[in-house]
Protein backbone atom coordinates (compact mmCIF):
# COMPACT_ATOMS: atom_id res chain seq x y z
CA UNK A 1 0.00 0.00 0.00
CA UNK A 2 2.58 2.31 0.57
CA UNK A 3 4.25 1.97 -3.05
CA UNK A 4 0.98 2.68 -4.29
CA UNK A 5 0.77 5.88 -1.59
CA UNK A 6 4.22 7.02 -3.03
CA UNK A 7 3.58 5.86 -6.72
CA UNK A 8 1.02 8.94 -6.73
CA UNK A 9 1.97 11.43 -3.99
CA UNK A 10 5.29 12.07 -4.67
CA UNK A 11 7.49 13.75 -7.49
CA UNK A 12 9.67 10.56 -8.28
CA UNK A 13 6.61 8.51 -7.93
CA UNK A 14 4.44 10.59 -10.98
CA UNK A 15 7.94 10.77 -13.10
CA UNK A 16 7.85 6.70 -12.54
CA UNK A 17 4.11 6.53 -13.63
CA UNK A 18 4.95 8.78 -16.18
CA UNK A 19 7.00 7.02 -17.83
CA UNK A 20 5.88 3.86 -17.23
CA UNK A 21 2.66 5.03 -19.21
CA UNK A 22 5.18 6.11 -22.02
CA UNK A 23 6.80 2.47 -22.39
CA UNK A 24 3.27 0.72 -22.24
CA UNK A 25 1.88 3.77 -24.88
CA UNK A 26 4.89 3.20 -27.60
CA UNK A 27 4.89 -0.75 -27.25
CA UNK A 28 1.38 -0.53 -28.07
CA UNK A 29 2.38 1.77 -30.96
CA UNK A 30 4.99 -0.02 -32.47
CA UNK A 31 2.51 -3.31 -32.01
CA UNK A 32 0.24 -1.72 -34.47
CA UNK A 33 2.50 0.07 -36.52
CA UNK A 34 4.71 -3.14 -37.16
CA UNK A 35 1.38 -5.26 -37.29
CA UNK A 36 0.11 -3.36 -40.35
CA UNK A 37 3.45 -3.31 -42.09
CA UNK A 38 3.60 -7.39 -41.59
CA UNK A 39 0.18 -7.26 -43.66
CA UNK A 40 1.47 -5.72 -46.29
CA UNK A 41 4.22 -7.12 -46.68
CA UNK A 42 2.22 -10.80 -46.98
CA UNK A 43 -0.05 -8.97 -49.33
CA UNK A 44 2.98 -7.52 -51.85
CA UNK A 45 3.85 -10.98 -51.38
CA UNK A 46 0.75 -12.80 -52.76
CA UNK A 47 0.97 -11.15 -56.19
Amino acid sequence: MKALQDLFSTDYGLMSFVVIAAVVVGLGVAYVVLKAKMAESAAAARK
